[in-house]
């Protein structure tokens, strides 16, 4: 049997809502582990999850991915006496050693107040015999390796714990719609959201012959991975080649990216309509190319009949570039096949478009129709954790 013990984050904040929350993440942890006979309970700021041997990988995959939670370590379960705590402990120790550490300390919460020691009694008498036995010094501030004991209904002893997933559960505000690219940035703006617990349906704007099948196959692969944290998600794949000729023949040269992402936007109003989002999510942050300037971001926004969310508005790229890596989307990613908008960038775009005159433009495509034909056409493929 294993035991895998969970933080549960900011949720411990809300006030007489809490329990909603809380049914909501075991809800989502029941999700990742459907079909499974693991026994799942939360209570305490706790979330516990008992196994048996072969599903023990797909609980740690379900923790490793479950948002919500700030930590989550497989706990040594032992009797409620000070004898096997320290045995307990001294196991633990041994793992940490093989770990590399050389210094520890002890942490104890004492939530059984029947316990005849208290929370530093318990530490001072779990730490003894490892400190006896030179495993390793204790360091109280700045240790290798923090063993937490834990007195509860039972009592559960951890060394090796992993960082978890800060944030809400997913399903608690709302949904959105993700502009889904095969860029960097749209994957990472889609984790963001669903760690504010948003659910996220995608959309992918397709160009086919000038955007290769491996490049769709790029994007069904990002939203694959960020199923992997949302539970499930359907990308929709628009096919777009008729809009962007339409624009490409039209549009003043120096606006035909904008343009594009103004027919995006009419395009995304549809689906979103349709599948009862909230709102529209993109991944743009300011200044980073032409198309995100704040004047060409009041025009994007200007064509949304939905909010419209940019999570990385403010984000440089070395951070986008290292949550990409963190939740496995970079290796993707960087993948050498390019999205329409690349492929009929012009070689001086405009940089500060004024609404009342992309208007005027947009207008002048009479591209509505190939909007409505694209968002007819869709093809809808569905991704679960």
């Amino acid at each position: 049997m294993h035991t895998f013990l969970g933080k549960v984050g900011e949720l411990i904040l809300k006030g007489s809502n809490i329990h909603d929350f809380e049914k909501l993440l075991v809800s989502n942890t029941r999700t990742y582990l459907k079909g499974s006979k693991a026994q799942i309970k939360l209570f305490g700021g706790r979330l516990y999850i008992d196994c048996e041997d072969e599903e023990a990988e797909r609980v740690q995959f379900a923790l490793d991915h479950l948002l919500g939670i700030t930590g989550w370590a497989e706990a040594r379960v032992c009797e409620k006496n000070i004898e096997a705590i320290k045995d307990a402990v001294m196991e633990e120790a041994k793992l940490c050693v093989a770990n590399g550490a050389t210094s520890f300390k002890i942490e104890a919460k004492r939530g059984d107040k029947s316990f005849p020691l208290d929370s530093y009694g318990i530490c001072r008498e779990a730490a003894a015999p490892v400190f006896d036995s030179n495993m390793m010094k204790v360091d109280v501030h700045n240790p290798d390796c923090v063993i937490t004991v834990e007195v509860r209904e039972r009592v559960f002893v951890y060394g090796l714990s992993k960082k978890g997933r800060r944030g809400l559960p997913v399903g608690c505000s709302g949904k959105g719609l993700l502009l889904l690219s095969g860029g960097l940035d749209s994957p990472v703006a889609g984790y963001r959201m669903m760690r504010r617990g948003m659910k996220v349906e995608c959309a992918y704007f397709h160009s086919y012959p000038y955007t290769s099948e491996q490049a769709q196959q790029k994007v069904e692969k990002l939203a694959e991975i960020l199923a992997g944290y949302g539970l499930v998600t359907h990308l929709n794949i628009i096919p777009f080649t008729d809009v962007q000729m339409r624009i490409k023949e039209r549009a003043p040269q120096a606006f035909t990216t904008l343009m594009l992402r103004v027919c995006m936007m009419k395009c995304a109003n549809m689906i979103s309509e349709r599948i009862g989002a909230d709102c529209l999510i993109t991944g743009e942050s300011l200044g980073q190319v032409a198309s995100q300037t704040i004047q060409n971001l009041t025009v994007t926004e200007s064509f949304a009949e939905k909010p419209l969310l940019r999570p990385l508005i403010g984000v440089d790229k070395e951070e986008i570039i290292a949550t990409a890596v963190e939740i496995g989307t970079y290796e993707t990613s960087i993948l050498p096949y390019e999205d329409c908008c690349v492929l009929f960038s012009p070689r001086h775009p405009i940089l500060h478009a004024e609404v009342e005159s992309a208007s005027e433009i947009y207008n002048s495509l009479e591209v509505d129709e190939l909007i409505k034909e694209a968002f007819e056409k869709r093809e809808i493929k569905k991704f679960e954790a």
